[in-house]
C-alpha cells in the first residue's frame, strides 16, 4: 500500500483509487489506514471480497469508469510495474 499511496497523487486528475478493507472491525481498520494511507480512499466491505474472488492479500484491481476490469495481480507491485499498469489505464481513456 505505500508504494499505492505515494503514487496516487501523481493520477489524482485521471484515476480513483480505493482501497477495501476486511476481515477486521472498524476501529482496527481505521487506525491500520490512517498510518498508511494519505492519499487513498478506503472502506470496509467484505463483501467486496467475494465479488473479486479475494482470497488474500495483498491484491490489486485496475477497473474502468464503465466497471471493466482491465488488470489485476495478486502481491505488491513495484513502483515501475505500478505506473506502467496505470499509464495503460488512463490510456484506455478510464
Amino acid at each position: 500500500m505505500p508504494v499505492i499511496d505515494a503514487v496516487a497523487p501523481d493520477y489524482k486528475d485521471s484515476v480513483r483509487f480505493i482501497a477495501v478493507a476486511g476481515q477486521s472491525d472498524l476501529a482496527s481498520t481505521k487506525a491500520q489506514a490512517d498510518q498508511l494511507l494519505s492519499n487513498v480512499k478506503w472502506g470496509l466491505d467484505e463483501s467486496v471480497w467475494d465479488l473479486y474472488r479475494v482470497r488474500g492479500q495483498p491484491v490489486s484491481f485496475l477497473i474502468t469508469g464503465n466497471d471493466i476490469e482491465v488488470d489485476n495481480w495478486f502481491g505488491a507491485a513495484g513502483e515501475e510495474t505500478l505506473r506502467a499498469a496505470l499509464d495503460e489505464l488512463v490510456a484506455l481513456g478510464a
